[in-house]
């Protein structure tokens, strides 16, 4: 077993995987990466399965050191990312050696990144996940962030079939300087809001604050102003639009709590929940309502994409630069 040694942890870096949904119902939290298709394809990128656990981290990443060869694959957010010192590109897989040292620094654009290891970070699973829960000190390692000094074990890996082709371009991330569109349904409380807040909700510009973490972000715009009755409490899901009694709302993320009780108005639409996600502070953004036939087409295009790269890249086995593995085994199974 290899390891790989942190020297600089980055920003609140955590194990993340899958998450574990079919455990809500015992009263624990989604969790799993926030950008699930940026997870999946950081995995892709490497050969591991779609939800094999990785490493996330916000705005700044890690500094590690391997003491054995493996490939890895940083995605998400377009990060600064060198290897021994060389700048490397995001979305593309690396080989690295024994003694190698690579450095993730801060984001240019986007929130949330992920780094993926061939075979996946060697942590042990609590109810079917690797996934961290920092407030209750649950999954990952040790249940907290990373620190300088942690060790995590790793199974090392020499040859990766169709290297030179695990490359990819990444999603288009949210421009600081522009609206951005988020495509939602509605709500099951929609048509209890007055036909002005559904309105205001659906034409004009929020605001993400400042208040924004794996359980939720807040945004802030213009009030809604329909006083609904006390609800009784309902299971949550992932990108759950709640409006608060102070009529701004709160789009609850992998972390959120099991069940709440305050009016869901919408919820994002699972296509365009990464670009929420990498959205950070002070981004304009404008909810847009979509139908549920729709949105599912769209999220069915999303997966299909990620479909599309992984059998590119078996396809890609065969094909010259056929990379680390020998070039001469290559041509003796191109005769069988």
């Amino acid at each position: 077993m290899a390891m790989l040694n942190i020297e600089k942890p980055g920003a609140q870096t955590t194990i993340q995987d899958g998450g574990r949904p079919q455990h809500q119902i015992n009263g624990f939290p989604e969790a799993g990466g926030m950008d699930q298709p940026a997870l999946q394809m950081a995995n892709l990128l490497v050969g591991n399965a779609l939800t094999a656990p990785v490493m996330e981290f916000v705005i700044a990443g890690p500094t590690i050191r391997f003491d054995q060869p493996t490939f890895v694959a940083v995605t998400g957010g377009n990060f600064n990312v060198q290897l021994n010192g060389k700048a490397v590109p995001n979305y593309r897989c690396l080989h690295v050696q024994a003694g190698d040292r690579l450095v993730i620094g801060q984001a240019a654009a986007g929130m949330f990144g992920y780094l993926a290891i061939r075979g996946g970070f060697q942590v042990p699973r609590l109810m079917d996940s690797a996934s961290t829960i920092l407030r209750l000190h649950l999954g990952g390692f040790h249940g907290r962030a990373l620190q300088a000094g942690d060790q995590l074990s790793y199974q090392p890996s020499w040859l990766l079939s169709a290297y030179y082709h695990r490359r990819t371009q990444g999603p288009a991330l949210p421009a600081p300087d522009q609206v951005t569109t988020i495509r939602v349904l509605q709500g099951p409380q929609w048509d209890e809001f007055s036909q002005e807040d559904q309105q205001r909700f659906s034409t004009q510009e929020y605001t993400v604050t400042k208040n924004v973490d794996r359980m939720g972000y807040r945004l802030t715009g213009q009030a809604l102003t329909s006083k609904l009755p006390s609800m009784l409490s309902a299971a949550t899901v992932r990108g759950a639009v709640q409006l608060t009694s102070s009529g701004q709302p709160i789009v609850l993320m992998a972390d959120r709590q099991t069940t709440g009780g305050y009016p869901l108005i919408a919820v994002v639409a699972g296509v365009d929940l990464p670009k929420l996600v990498q959205s950070r502070p002070g981004q304009k953004i404008k909810f847009q309502l979509v139908e549920l036939a729709d949105a599912n087409q769209l999220l069915k295009k999303q997966k299909q994409q990620l479909g599309a790269l992984a059998q590119q890249i078996r396809h890609a086995r065969y094909q010259r630069p056929y990379g680390i593995e020998r070039t001469a085994s290559q041509r003796l199974a191109e005769l069988f």
